[in-house]
């Protein structure tokens, strides 16, 4: 299980209403820590997802490797957004991220490790505002395209019987 250490970014901007040296009411003023900063933070889960949905996208990578949850899920049609990514903050808050993949036979690793780490930096950093301190990827598995074909057929059947299952029990009575 990823560690639940968040990411927090310090705000710079002050409420607008008071950057043009308006005054509050003098109790509520009062009550103020002069050392009160606002803050933004993230939960490891948000940064993975952003990393997972930027990683599918890369042309050569055909999946995500996850753990034994992410395989019972797989069993019962139902899949993480975060499969196969755990993220670190480092001391100096910013995001170490560790990948692991399924990629197409045939494609040159090396630039499929240069296109996942470009398009996870350019997630990261464009919805969060924090730094990548590192890329990590593990590829686990090397898929010709008859194994990715039916590793999807296995998936979508694995869906539709997830649905039928779903389907069979009682449904709430509508009002």
């Amino acid at each position: 299980m990823a560690d639940e250490t968040t990411a927090t970014i310090e705000l710079e901007e002050r409420d607008p209403a008071l950057q043009d040296g308006t005054r509050l009411e003098d109790d509520f003023e009062a009550d103020l820590d002069d050392e009160s900063e606002d803050s933004l933070t993230f939960s490891n889960g948000v940064i993975e997802k952003i990393v997972a949905l930027a990683v599918r996208d890369v042309p050569g990578v055909l999946g995500m490797k996850g753990g034994w949850v992410n395989r019972i899920q797989d069993a019962f049609g139902a899949t993480a957004p975060n499969k196969g990514v755990t993220v670190e903050v480092t001391p100096e808050n910013a995001v170490r991220v560790n990948i692991s993949i399924l990629i197409e036979y045939g494609v040159y690793a090396p630039q499929v490790f240069e296109d996942v780490k470009s398009a996870v930096v350019k997630a990261v950093a464009g919805m969060t505002g924090l730094e990548v301190a590192g890329v990590n990827l593990r590829i686990e598995d090397v898929l010709t395209a008859e194994e990715a074909a039916a590793r999807n057929r296995d998936r979508r059947a694995q869906q539709l019987a997830a649905e039928e299952e779903q389907a069979k029990l009682p449904q709430p009575a509508e009002e």
